[in-house]
C-alpha cells in the first residue's frame, strides 16, 4: 500500500480497521463458511487498494463494500457452478481419461473466463456464438432458432468473435 498516497493510504487503513470484522461477519453468514468469507474479505479490500479512489464523506463504507463483495460472491457462486458442471463432465468419463488436477485447474479457470466473456455479450451473439460452437448449427440452423436472418447471424457472430479476440485470451485459447 505505500505506493497510494499518505491520505489514501490512511483512508484505507481506517476503513479495513473499522469495517473488516463486520464485513467478515457479513460474508460468513452469507457463505456459511469462515474460510471463504475471509478470502472474500481480503478481496474486498484488496479491490480497494488496487483501484483506490477517494472516498468523500457522504459515502456510507458498508454500503460500498457490500457493493464490492457481493460481487466476488456472485463470482464465486460462478465459479463453483462452472466447477460443479466439470467435475458433472469428467465422473461421466473413464479414470484413464481424466487430466491431472493441475490440468483440471488450467481448465476451470479458462471456462471461468470464457463464462465471464460471454455473460459480457448481448443475448443474442451469445446465443448464437453458443450454438454455433457447442451444437455445431450452421449459419441457417442458428438463423431459424433465433428467429432472424442469416445475415443477422453473420453480423452476431462478428460481434461475438470480435468481442472475445479483444477481451480474451483465454477464449482464444479455448476455441483452438
Amino acid at each position: 500500500m505505500s505506493s497510494l498516497e499518505p491520505a489514501l493510504q490512511q483512508q484505507m487503513h481506517t476503513l479495513y480497521s473499522n469495517h473488516h470484522g463486520w464485513l467478515h461477519g457479513w460474508l460468513r453468514k452469507k457463505l456459511g463458511c469462515a474460510f471463504q468469507a475471509e478470502d472474500l474479505a481480503h478481496d474486498t479490500f484488496l479491490r480497494l487498494i488496487v483501484r483506490p479512489r477517494q472516498l468523500d464523506s457522504a459515502y456510507d463504507p458498508r454500503a460500498y463494500l457490500t457493493r464490492i463483495a457481493q460481487g466476488l460472491v456472485v463470482d464465486l457462486w460462478r465459479h463453483q457452478e462452472i466447477e460443479r458442471a466439470w467435475l458433472a463432465t469428467l465422473a461421466a468419463h473413464p479414470e484413464s481419461v481424466v487430466p491431472s488436477a493441475e490440468h483440471q485447474a488450467i481448465i476451470i479457470e479458462t471456462l471461468v473466463e470464457v463464462d465471464r466473456l460471454l455473460a459480457q455479450l448481448p443475448e443474442k451473439p451469445r446465443r448464437a456464438l453458443l450454438l454455433a460452437h457447442l451444437h455445431d448449427m450452421t449459419y441457417a440452423e442458428i438463423a431459424k432458432a433465433l428467429d432472424v436472418s442469416e445475415r443477422m447471424v453473420k453480423k452476431y457472430m462478428a460481434q461475438a468473435m470480435l468481442h472475445c479476440l479483444l477481451n480474451g485470451a483465454a477464449f482464444k485459447e479455448a476455441m483452438v
